[in-house]
């Protein structure tokens, strides 16, 4: 079940808010437990039960870290052991042993696992937890039901923003809501879901259609024009799913941080990561690179540091080795940045600076997004001409086709109409209220004649 589905807009959301609100207060975490158990094993029937096992391993183990300070730190180790594990063998386990019989020419019998939907968010949720806990900087819980809920919370299970714990902890055990929070949360859906439905099931439809092109059909516009349209896609689907993530968290009375502030006006790459993804990144940097040595350290080992880092986030996103190589990418480009680049950037103007970001932003979807770096290399030479015409009849089809996406798409990847929408909301609530309703209509028919309709970021 996702956001975006009749199913969920017209029954699942209606039926728990309407639970929900009718309990009383000490019962509502029960009852979003219980919907969210129910929203999960929508999908995922059998996995329901390691997310199940998740919660009550970590609960136990957040409290048995927190009881014997002098033995916490090997608890803690095995905590995060049977956590990764848990991780990797549901997500790596394929990845390792096909690599291994490839590399060695060798035939070790796999099965491939299908992937647990969100596990790699609330694993990260619950590593998160242990490692504050052992530092001091949380309580631990000490009810299974409210911990349970900050790992299996239906908004941001599937496919995140990654919440700490610390962040909500006060609100697990005491949260208050408005009229006005549960209308702030209604918009904010409504505006995810219009990214979404909107723009990007319409931008992803021309990616396929440009990767759909036979040996002979592509072209260099075609293949820039794919890019383009999936640059905006995975932008649009992924902080869709989070500005929904975030408006239903606030209509059940959550508050979860942002996760995305307009990445593609970023000047730096540095500045990019910033703006992208940003609960990931600083998970990354709060539990990984900081306890690395962060930048307090000498030269090669600061390099060392941001290439382990980098490395692990794009291993994160997926079992293969175009995802480790995209990671890898960003990471030396990062330390390029930081000692070669960082003088040349600030004097740069700001426009050089912008389209150099989005030209090595775009660079990586192309990695990020082909089924492996073979087809990623093949897609980056057409791109500059090798092997392929730069124009043919097919991109002709496809300039008239993506024009008006993308060009739209561009405009909205930038904080300006958001801004103009505030103002305007500030000073004409009934008139924006409208403009969300018609939205909403809009979404709506999208949704019942388009069967184009795939979260890229459940995958990870």
């Amino acid at each position: 079940m996702v956001f975006s589905s009749l199913l969920f807009l017209f029954v699942f959301l209606p039926c728990t808010l309407i639970v929900y609100f009718l309990v009383p207060a000490r019962a509502q975490n029960v009852i979003l437990l219980l919907f969210s158990i129910l929203f999960y094993a929508w999908g995922e029937p059998v996995y329901v039960f390691l997310m199940l096992f998740s919660c009550v391993f970590n609960y136990v183990s957040g409290l048995d870290i927190a009881a014997d300070e002098r033995h916490a730190k090997p608890k803690l180790i095995f905590a995060l052991v049977v956590n990764i594990f848990m991780l990797g063998f549901f997500k790596y386990w394929g990845f390792f042993l096909g690599s291994i019989n490839d590399i060695f020419g060798i035939h070790i019998p796999y099965h491939d696992l299908p992937l647990p939907i969100g596990i790699s968010f609330f694993t990260f949720q619950a590593m998160s937890y242990l490692i504050d806990v052992y530092r001091g900087e949380v309580e631990p819980n000490r009810n299974i039901i409210d911990f349970s809920l900050y790992i299996a919370m239906f908004p941001q299970l599937i496919a995140g923003p990654i919440v700490k714990y610390h962040d909500i902890a006060q609100q697990l055990r005491n949260k208050r809501i408005t009229r006005v929070d549960f209308s702030l949360g209604v918009q904010r859906f409504v505006v995810g879901l219009a990214k979404k439905v909107l723009l990007a099931n319409t931008l992803g439809a021309v990616y396929v259609s440009v990767c759909a092109l036979g040996e002979g059909e592509a072209s260099v516009v075609a293949l820039w024009i794919g890019i383009l349209a999936y640059t905006l896609q995975i932008y649009f689907d992924f902080s869709g799913y989070s500005d929904m993530a975030i408006g239903l968290g606030r209509m059940f009375g959550f508050q979860f941080q942002e996760n995305f502030n307009y990445p593609y006006i970023s000047k730096s790459i540095t500045e990019f990561w910033r703006r992208w993804h940003m609960s990931l990144s600083s998970w990354f940097r709060d539990y990984v690179y900081i306890p690395l040595g962060g930048n307090r350290v000498s030269v090669p080992r600061h390099v060392f540091n941001i290439l382990v880092v980098w490395t692990l986030t794009g291993f994160w996103h997926g079992a293969a080795w175009n995802f480790l190589a995209w990671g890898f990418y960003f990471g030396v480009l990062l330390v390029v940045e930081k000692y070669v680049l960082a003088r040349v950037l600030e004097k740069l103007p700001s426009v050089v600076c912008s389209l150099y970001t989005l030209f090595i932003v775009i660079v990586s979807w192309v990695i990020f997004s082909q089924p492996d770096l073979g087809a990623a290399l093949g897609y980056l030479g057409g791109m500059f001409g090798i092997g392929v015409e730069f124009a043919n009849a097919h991109a002709l089809y496809f300039v008239r086709l993506a024009a008006v996406p993308l060009i739209v798409g561009a405009i909205c990847s930038r904080p300006n109409p958001w801004r103009w929408f505030t103002r305007k909301q500030m000073a004409h609530p009934a008139l924006t209220t409208a403009a969300l309703v018609v939205l909403f209509v809009v979404c709506l028919s999208f949704l019942v004649f388009d069967s184009y309709n795939p979260f890229l970021y459940f995958r990870f």
